[in-house]
């Protein structure tokens, strides 16, 4: 079943209603936000033996991923004083607008948005760092309507004054997520708005629920025994939300250090599997029973520390950055290590993007490299490797055949199908 499941990603993948073209990267990690590109996605069965970018743009500062939509990108970054939104060709990189919708945050690790935007339909979401969020027109990038954490839900932004690593040190990098007509956020009140549905329309709220601080993970939306959910792996636990009215429907406790739970949830049949530098990688089973839907450990393997990036599922097997400057293949039915490759960077590096492209993986490293992978859970084997930025933290979107990479200083556009 984990095999059968994982494999449905990727053969029709819709989001908000609509089916997603190959031509599209609309949100964080992709259309379904599992690292999978659409089935018809362009093929990628080597990379150019050196770089010549279609185009390249100076940017500013910000760990934001670029998302694409109907021949439309947009990014977030910085000018120095605020948090900006571009919308610029995806064809030529020509800037049709931007607008500054929210104050610059910078720590110790960089300044800038680290939330993905949202592209839906002719609108777009941004999420500033310190909780402001705003929908846009992605036409003019006239603002239809906002919230602030802070102001509307009591969630204070405290930077390098708080005491533990949750969303109000580091800031909101965790994306929201969109289905149908709702807009889910990781607000991270503890007053109960952990969670806050608006209508995406006109940001009406239609539910609050949870008292758990946010954290960094993004929210994803998925049915686990029978039932529609968003699931959120929050600052103090991995839970699972009633889509429709917000009922808590299962919660498992989960304490990391300094509460840095940066990985999003990975589902399949009715598991859910996370990530930390505490835990490891765990999974748990959803269940129904006449009590409701309850979670049970299914299996961990403590030694998969992984820090920030998220696995990609394919075929019953788990592919990730490591924990020791490698990459690693586990098995997701029992947590097992397949193998593991060194080579992923020098120094202390934490994070790689991984893009599933039908039979090959995707892997943009820390250190700006880009890495085509075969999807063999027996053993590493790398089909092509490619200097393409500086040090990012940034996911590339796929869209058309093309890769959008972001560092801190430029965002570029590489042609990978006419290879």
């Amino acid at each position: 079943m984990i095999a059968k499941y994982s494999s449905l990603w990727a053969l029709g993948l819709i989001v908000a209603g609509q089916t997603v073209l190959a031509s599209d990267w609309p949100q964080w990690r992709g259309p379904s936000r599992t690292g999978h590109a659409p089935a018809d996605a362009a093929e990628i069965n080597g990379l150019p033996k050196e770089l010549k970018p279609v185009w390249k743009i100076p940017v500013g500062g910000g760990f934001s991923a670029p998302v694409v939509s109907g021949k439309k990108l947009v990014y977030l970054d910085e000018n120095g004083t605020k948090e900006v939104a571009h919308l610029i060709d995806a064809a030529s990189g020509k800037e049709v607008w931007k607008v500054e919708y929210a104050d610059r945050f910078q720590d110790e690790w960089g300044a800038g948005p680290r939330a993905t935007a949202i592209i839906d339909g002719d609108r777009f979401y941004a999420q500033a760092c310190n909780g402001e969020f705003r929908c846009f027109q992605l036409g003019d990038g006239k603002v239809i309507w906002g919230t602030s954490f802070e102001k509307d839900f009591g969630v204070k932004f405290l930077g390098s004054k708080a005491n533990e690593g949750t969303a109000t040190r580091r800031g909101n990098n965790g994306s929201g997520v969109i289905d149908g007509q709702k807009l889910v956020l990781p607000v991270g009140s503890t007053a109960g708005a952990s969670l806050v549905c608006f209508d995406k329309a006109n940001g009406k709220v239609l539910w609050k629920s949870g008292n758990d601080e946010a954290a960094y993970s993004s929210l994803i939306v998925a049915t686990l025994a029978g039932v529609k959910q968003v699931v959120a792996f929050t600052a103090d636990a991995l839970l699972g939300a009633e889509l429709e009215a917000g009922k808590i429907l299962w919660r498992v406790p989960l304490k990391t250090n300094a509460k840095r739970h940066a990985a999003m949830p990975v589902i399949w049949d009715d598991y859910v599997a996370v990530n930390s530098h505490t835990i490891g990688l765990v999974a748990f089973k959803i269940s129904k029973d006449s009590g409701g839907l309850g979670a049970s450990k299914a299996w961990a393997n403590q030694d998969l520390k992984i820090n920030l990036a998220t696995p990609v599922l394919v075929d019953g097997h788990l592919y990730c950055q490591g924990a020791n400057k490698d990459y690693v293949c586990a098995s997701a039915g029992s947590g097992e290590l397949k193998w593991s490759q060194l080579g992923f960077g020098q120094g202390r590096k934490d994070y790689a993007s991984t893009i599933v492209v039908g039979k090959n993986l995707l892997v943009l490293a820390e250190v700006g490299q880009l890495l085509l992978l075969k999807t063999n859970h027996e053993k590493y084997t790398e089909l092509g490797r490619l200097q393409v930025c500086g040090s990012t933290w940034s996911f590339p979107a796929y869209a058309d055949g093309k890769l959008y990479v972001r560092d801190g200083r430029q965002l570029l556009c590489v042609d990978l199908a006419s290879k």
